[in-house]
């Protein structure tokens, strides 16, 4: 593990910032200083030391004043590299900013460049990048998750209190759970995707990576300009999906997940099995969808197969095989699916599983093994994830105890922005 400082909570940093007890140069520097320091891990691919030297020098007000961010790279910042991770794009430099990185310059927010994505963000391990792969802080050998994996390293890592991703199948609660950060994906509309290179626009969704879930909501309700009280104190109501499947788990993370349960019963949760949704064919809702908008959206690019790394054009030749009746079908079936989530939803105040059922692979690693055998690092990275997307609830990965050296994330998901944050939050405090 890269040993590292850790940052303030963000609050007080604009609190401070605000206050004149805090200069945001010199927060600025310490970013920049520690992002040269942990460089070797590719988590930051543009650095604009001078860009954000500047900004901090400006940078006295607002909720967010001062505090040095990290902007995912498919999310445009003005000025800066504007590839995406990709050769396709290799000399293309953003025209205007994203919404959402509008917003953060609003609330004064520094950033002081842009961090790795797996390419196109359509990959979730981190991998597949034209600058190279991005290690993970705990073990440089192996992944970060993706394909917001650059934000989540350098979060981890105390480049940075809080840095952008986005969304589209687990691209921040994945690398949040192998990280060892927060990864927190708001509910859909909670924040802009105008300006943020899409992957599947009925899936996507701009979410962040942070320290602490109280920093988390704190960020999340300072870019959408709403309140995010924490009314965490009672113990919660917390469902565990029946289902076999989504609990085949590595034993490091079926050890750590049932230590939880015990722990959140003891401090007087009520625990119980829940009813699952139709998990299996949320998954593939998600993957019709998502296949059949990336590859039209790629094609449309007229792009060469060899420009892009190897897994993602296979990935998009895949995607182009999806018929047309199964993209329609999968659109009607949307409403549905995520009513009968939000039944399940109201029982209870929150439903947890396993962000990821692994820990962590080595970067060459195709194949994970969980208790029913080995499976594709891909498969198993997505399986608790992919199908919250479809339906738009939000859902946040925190970290949980393990004695296993390698981060284990828990996944909470709740009908609303503020449950989902005061369950996580509850659960982080024990």
């Amino acid at each position: 593990m890269i040993a590292s400082t850790p940052w303030p909570p963000v609050r007080t940093l604009a609190a401070g910032v605000a206050a004149g007890e805090l200069d945001p140069v010199e927060l600025t520097e310490r970013a920049l200083r520690r992002a040269a320091e942990t460089a070797d891990l590719n988590a930051v691919v543009h650095l604009d030391a001078d860009g954000a030297r500047r900004a901090a020098e400006q940078a006295r007000s607002g909720p967010l004043a001062g505090v040095p961010l990290l902007v995912k790279e498919i999310i445009a910042v003005e000025g800066l590299p504007f590839r995406c991770g990709s050769r396709v794009f290799a000399d293309r430099v953003a025209g205007e900013d994203a919404e959402i990185v509008r917003r953060a310059r609003a609330a004064g927010a520094v950033i002081i460049g842009l961090s790795h994505s797996h390419e196109f963000a359509y990959g979730c391990t981190g991998a597949s990048n034209v600058a190279g792969p991005c290690h993970n802080p705990h073990d440089a050998s192996r992944i970060t998750g993706g394909s917001s994996g650059g934000s989540a390293a350098a979060v981890a890592a105390g480049v940075v209190p809080f840095a952008l991703g986005t969304d589209t199948a687990g691209s921040v609660r994945i690398p949040a759970a192998l990280c060892g950060v927060v990864g927190a994906l708001p509910e859909r509309g909670t924040l802009p995707v105008r300006g943020v290179f899409p992957l599947s626009t009925s899936l996507d969704r701009v979410g962040l990576l942070a320290t602490t879930v109280a920093d988390a909501r704190y960020a999340v309700a300072a870019l959408a300009g709403v309140d995010l009280p924490d009314e965490s104190g009672s113990a919660p109501r917390i469902g565990v999906l029946a289902d076999p499947e989504l609990l085949d788990c590595a034993p490091e993370v079926a050890e750590a997940y049932r230590a939880s349960l015990d722990r959140f019963a003891d401090a007087g949760a009520w625990v119980v099995e829940v009813s699952r949704p139709n998990w299996k064919l949320l998954a593939e809702t998600a993957f019709d969808l998502q296949g059949a908008e990336a590859a039209a959206l790629h094609a449309a690019l007229d792009a060469r197969a060899e420009d892009y790394q190897p897994d993602v054009s296979e990935r998009l030749r895949v995607a182009a095989e999806v018929p047309g009746w199964r993209y329609v079908r999968a659109r009607d079936r949307v409403a549905e699916l995520s009513a009968e989530l939000g039944h399940l939803l109201s029982t209870v105040d929150a439903v947890i599983l396993p962000t990821s059922p692994i820990l962590a692979p080595p970067l060459d690693a195709t194949e994970a093994e969980v208790s029913t055998g080995r499976y594709p690092v891909r498969d198993l990275l997505l399986r608790n994830n992919r199908p919250v997307n479809v339906t738009g609830y939000p859902a946040l990965s925190v970290p949980i105890p393990a004695g296993s050296g390698l981060p284990v994330g828990l996944q909470v998901i709740a009908t609303g922005n503020r449950m989902a944050f005061d369950v996580a939050e509850w659960i982080t405090a024990l």
